[in-house]
């Protein structure tokens, strides 16, 4: 038993004239009529009464109709879930971000999936920094990572989003809340919170290259391993930092931002596998691409 004589005795059923079904499906009357007969005789059974106008189902017919009306459907199912997973429609991925993106990107990334793919499902890690994120992505432990680049870990492939200049945040209360146009020489003496050196972090990087170039020479640093953290020591008045315009999403009570003089900007981008062949990953990045704010028009 094939298929096709499912289909077949289904359109004579629902038909119940052989013409009919026979012009509904494309084919011409006699093989048609071959393929229920063949149908019949390897069921041992007859499912269909003939007569000049109309074809009737036997008891044996109307029982084999409603299975054979499953059947089919569960196929037709089972083959649709098939090319939307192959064409990037449904799948499941892993996207991890980093510390401000978590704040500004993570949920412009999440109404994008809702509204353009909202069958595939999304799992999200925020607070990541780059290299946990290349990590990651190399152990197949994510499958899209927004990150700062340069990565250089091999075999990954990135695409730039954004780039954001640094901005500096300081308790309500700091003398740099107010003061004009505050510059890096002006951080001199102060604290300083950075996140850690042994995370090779992109921002504490561009943060201390600058500091040099400007000779300002900080009383301090303090590492802290997450934005949102960080944020809620300036705002208890523990010190200042330098940290990417998007965390100025993170509206915390007690915390100024100030743009600053000289300050560096660091990119952010989408990373991938080269080597990964989800049809998921492809039309997610392609849809980051065209559809954030702050993505370029190029294509990925």
């Amino acid at each position: 038993m094939e298929l096709r004589h499912l289909r077949y005795f289904v359109a004579v059923a629902d038909h119940r004239h052989f013409g009919q079904a026979a012009e509904h499906l494309h084919i011409s009357q006699p093989p048609l009529s071959h393929q229920i007969r063949q149908l019949e005789r390897e069921l041992g059974t007859v499912l269909l009464t003939r007569t000049t106008r109309r074809v009737e189902l036997t008891e044996a017919g109307r029982a084999f109709y409603d299975d054979a009306v499953r059947i089919l459907a569960d196929v037709d199912a089972a083959a649709a879930r098939v090319r939307t997973l192959a064409e990037g429609w449904t799948g499941r991925l892993r996207v991890g971000f980093t510390g401000s993106a978590s704040y500004r990107q993570l949920p412009q990334v999440a109404r994008l999936q809702r509204v353009h793919l909202p069958d595939i499902e999304l799992q999200l890690f925020s607070e990541m920094l780059t290299p946990a994120q290349e990590q990651a992505l190399v152990e197949q432990r994510l499958d899209i990572g927004v990150l700062r680049p340069p990565v250089g870990t091999p075999g990954l492939a990135t695409r730039t989003i954004a780039v954001e200049q640094l901005t500096l945040a300081v308790p309500a209360g700091h003398r740099l809340a107010t003061a004009p146009a505050p510059r890096l020489a002006d951080l001199t003496g102060e604290v300083l919170l950075t996140y850690p050196g042994r995370a090779r972090s992109v921002v504490r990087a561009a943060v201390e290259q600058e500091l040099r170039r400007a000779s300002a020479v900080v009383a301090r640093t303090q590492e802290v391993e997450q934005t949102s953290s960080m944020m809620a020591l300036v705002g208890a008045g523990l010190g200042v930092a330098l940290v990417p315009d998007s965390a100025r999403a993170l509206r915390l009570d007690g915390v100024v931002h100030r743009e600053i003089a000289g300050a560096p900007s660091v990119e952010l981008a989408l990373a991938w596998r080269e080597d990964d062949t989800s049809a998921a990953t492809r039309r997610f990045v392609r849809m980051l691409v065209d559809h954030l704010p702050t993505a370029p028009s190029e294509a990925a």
